[in-house]
């Protein structure tokens, strides 16, 4: 497998996935577009500023003139064509390169097979570095990512503490992660080779570090890379988790040989810890009335990063009437009462 060809200041013009040689196009497409506009009017002004010099006797003086119905329809007429252009523009490209919507081609001769199954990838951006779990495969990696050529990916994002952004440029374009949500990206890469990721929105200390390798490989070789990462032994859980959670510069590359269930959907609703209540419960509370004041009572001080915290501990949902606590396995749950109780 042979790195990257191009420079790091043209991946961006030159890229080697779909989405990312789509939205290369459409820069140059607005670019031309307004270039129509900005270089007549600069040969213009030099024009008009040489001709009419005080120097050349020979212009046309005319210091009462004010108005020519030709001038102003070239002047009004031409940037507006050019606005309703890229406008148009905008919108077919907004709808088409919508990061949550799914590939409906593999490249601009090809179309997306119907029996293509596309590869899950679920990103959590830790300080400062990237974690990466596959579903389907069973492993994840820390600062390393891989994809089959020429198979769509489904990527699903958040971030454990800050908002992030996830920009690989050969790929497609950045596509911020944010804690306590998820948002998508579906791409394709179409050719193999090893490509840089990184972070694109800064997050504090270690935001230079925050990078990692894209591998685009084709189906032997990701199988290879697969069998890789399941002969590591190193167990991805909830603990396992919570350590790599701390804030670490330039982390190595780590894979993991397996991955606890739920773990990514744990992360998007901030209850990896035992004994702090999911997201998702919370706000079927709240959808159902909220805890009123007795909920107090639920409010549990965790450690975190030295100091301590409050979180909510344990409120029955109302699809848990039971009392069994939403944010899993050995959570207390010191005031377990339904919002129809409250």
């Amino acid at each position: 497998m042979k790195p990257s060809p191009l420079p790091n200041s043209l991946v961006v013009m030159n890229p080697a996935g779909d989405i990312a040689r789509q939205q290369a196009d459409l820069i140059v497409t607005s670019t031309v577009l307004m270039l129509l506009i900005i270089v007549p009017v600069i040969v213009l002004t030099l024009l008009f500023a040489w001709r009419y010099r005080a120097a050349n006797r020979s212009a046309t003086y005319q210091p009462d003139w004010d108005h020519s119905t030709k001038l102003e329809l070239l002047i009004w007429g031409a940037p507006l064509l050019i606005i309703i252009a890229l406008g148009a523009i905008t919108w077919i490209s907004t709808h088409q390169l919508d990061p949550f919507r799914k590939l409906s081609r593999l490249d601009a001769q090809r179309a997306l097979p119907a029996d293509v199954q596309p590869l899950e990838v679920q990103v959590v951006a830790l300080d400062w570095k990237w974690l990466f779990i596959y579903p389907q495969q069973g492993v994840a990696t820390v600062n390393e990512l891989a994809a089959p050529v020429d198979r769509p990916i489904h990527f699903k994002m958040t971030s454990s503490t800050v908002m992030n952004s996830l920009f690989i440029p050969a790929l497609a374009g950045q596509i911020y992660a944010m804690p306590g949500m998820q948002t998508e990206l579906n791409a394709v890469i179409n050719k193999p080779g090893v490509y840089d990721g990184f972070s694109a929105n800064y997050s504090g200390a270690g935001f230079s570090q925050m990078r990692f390798k894209f591998h685009g490989l084709s189906d032997a070789d990701f199988a290879r890379w697969v069998a890789q990462a399941r002969s590591g032994g190193q167990v991805l859980d909830r603990t396992a988790y919570l350590q790599l959670e701390q804030p670490s510069t330039a982390h190595p590359v780590q894979r993991f040989a397996t991955v606890e269930p739920e773990l990514f959907a744990a992360a998007v609703n901030r209850c990896v810890e035992g004994g702090r209540l999911c997201m998702a419960d919370m706000m079927a509370i709240d959808a159902a009335g909220g805890g009123g004041k007795v909920g107090i009572a639920s409010l549990a001080r965790q450690p975190w990063r030295g100091a301590e915290r409050l979180v909510v501990a344990g409120l029955c949902t109302p699809a848990d009437p039971e009392g069994r606590s939403a944010a899993g396995p050995g959570a207390s749950t010191p005031n377990n009462r339904t919002p129809k109780d409250l």
